[in-house]
C-alpha cells in the first residue's frame, strides 16, 4: 500500500508541477527566484512544525555540515530556475536535469576514486550523447528563430542561450558534488532524510535577500495578473498565484512521494519511477503546451533515457526476477 502510494505521489505531484512551472515561465519567464523561494518557505515551515517540533527537537547532524550542504543546493535551485530566464525551453531543461545521474557517477570516479562496470561506462556516454543532441538541436531553433530579427538581435538571444545552457551544467555538476557529500555525510551520521530536507530548505531563507528586488517586482507582476475564481474556495484571485500555489504544494506532493519511496524500496526502483516520471512530464510538456521538438529531439531523449536505464541495470534485474521465476516454477513441478 505504501509503495503503490508513494507512486501515485510521485507521478501526479511532480508532473502537475512541472506543468504548473511552465504555466508560470511562460507568461514570466524570469519569475524562476520567487517559485524557488515560495518553495523553500513552504517546506521550511513544514519542517519547523512537523520535524524539529517547533525549534525544540535537537538536529541528528551537526548543523556546520548542513550550512556547507545548504550553500551548495541553495546554488542549485535558484540557478536550475533561473536559466529558464536565458531562451531555454523547458524540454531541454528536463532532459539535461535527467543526466543527474551520470554526472554524480563522474564526480564519483575524480573525488571518491571509485570504479565502475562496463555497462556504467556506456551509459555515460548515451546520456551524454543523448543531451548532446538535444542541445544542439535546440541551438539552432534558437539560432533560427532569432534569425528572423537584427543580426545583432540574434546574436544576443544566442549568447543568453548559451549563458543559460552554461547554467545547466554547473548546476548539474554542483548536484553531483551535493549527492557525494551527501552520502558520505549519511554514512558517518546515519540517514535522516526529513531532517535534511528541512534544514536544506530553512537555513538558505536569508539568502532570497540578495534576491528580494527581484521577488518584490515579480509580486507586484503576479498582482496585475487576470484574477480568477477558485472552484473550491469561492475566491477571487490574481490567476499568478493560483499557479504559483499549485506549484508550492505539487512540490510538496513530489517530493513527499520520493521521500516515501526512498523508505519503502530499493534505490533502483526509486531512479525507475523518477525517470519514468521525467519521461511523461516530458511527453506532457511536448503535447500539450506544444513545444517545438524535432525527430532529433526524440533520438537524443531516447538515448538518454537508455543510457539512464542501462545505468540503473534494470535490464540485468529484469532478467534475474524472470530467471528466478522459471526456477519456482521448475520447483513446483
Amino acid at each position: 500500500m505504501g509503495t503503490a502510494f508513494a507512486v501515485v505521489l510521485v507521478f501526479v505531484g511532480c508532473c502537475s508541477n512541472v506543468v504548473s512551472l511552465e504555466l508560470l515561465v511562460r507568461e514570466f519567464p524570469g519569475c524562476g527566484n520567487i517559485v524557488t523561494f515560495a518553495q523553500f518557505i513552504f517546506i521550511a515551515l513544514e519542517g519547523f512544525i512537523f520535524e524539529t517540533k517547533f525549534g525544540r527537537k535537537k538536529p541528528a547532524i551537526p548543523v556546520s555540515n548542513y550550512v556547507i550542504m545548504v550553500t551548495m543546493f541553495f546554488t542549485v535551485s535558484v540557478i536550475n530556475n533561473y536559466a529558464l530566464n536565458f531562451n531555454i525551453a523547458m524540454p531541454l531543461h528536463m532532459i539535461f536535469r535527467s543526466g543527474s545521474l551520470i554526472a554524480n557517477m563522474i564526480l564519483g570516479i575524480i573525488i571518491l576514486k571509485k570504479r565502475y562496470s562496463a555497462s556504467k561506462y556506456l551509459s555515460i556516454v548515451l546520456v551524454s550523447t543523448g543531451i548532446f543532441i538535444c542541445t544542439i538541436m535546440s541551438a539552432k531553433q534558437v539560432h533560427d528563430v532569432s534569425s528572423d530579427g537584427s543580426e545583432e538581435q540574434g546574436f544576443y538571444a544566442f549568447m543568453r542561450w548559451l549563458i543559460g545552457i552554461a547554467m545547466l551544467t554547473f548546476a548539474l555538476l554542483m548536484s553531483a558534488r551535493m549527492g557525494i557529500f551527501q552520502e558520505t555525510l549519511y554514512k558517518h551520521y546515519g540517514k535522516h532524510s526529513k531532517e535534511a530536507l528541512f534544514y536544506n530548505h530553512c537555513l538558505p531563507l536569508p539568502g532570497f535577500l540578495l534576491l528580494s528586488t527581484d521577488i518584490y517586482n515579480h509580486c507586484i507582476l503576479f498582482n496585475q495578473s487576470t484574477p480568477v475564481l477558485v472552484p473550491v474556495v469561492g475566491l477571487t484571485m490574481p490567476i499568478m498565484w493560483l499557479y504559483l500555489l499549485i506549484n508550492v504544494i505539487t512540490q510538496y506532493v513530489c517530493i513527499r512521494g520520493v521521500f516515501i519511496l526512498t523508505t519503502e524500496c530499493a534505490s533502483l526502483t526509486v531512479t525507475l519511477v523518477v525517470t519514468l516520471r521525467k519521461f511523461i512530464s516530458l511527453i506532457f510538456s511536448i503535447l500539450y503546451f506544444q513545444n517545438p521538438f524535432t525527430a532529433w529531439h526524440w533520438v537524443g531523449t531516447a538515448v538518454v533515457f537508455i543510457g539512464t536505464l542501462l545505468y540503473t541495470e534494470v535490464w540485468s534485474s529484469v532478467q534475474a526476477a524472470l530467471q528466478g521465476a522459471e526456477v519456482k516454477e521448475k520447483k513446483a513441478e
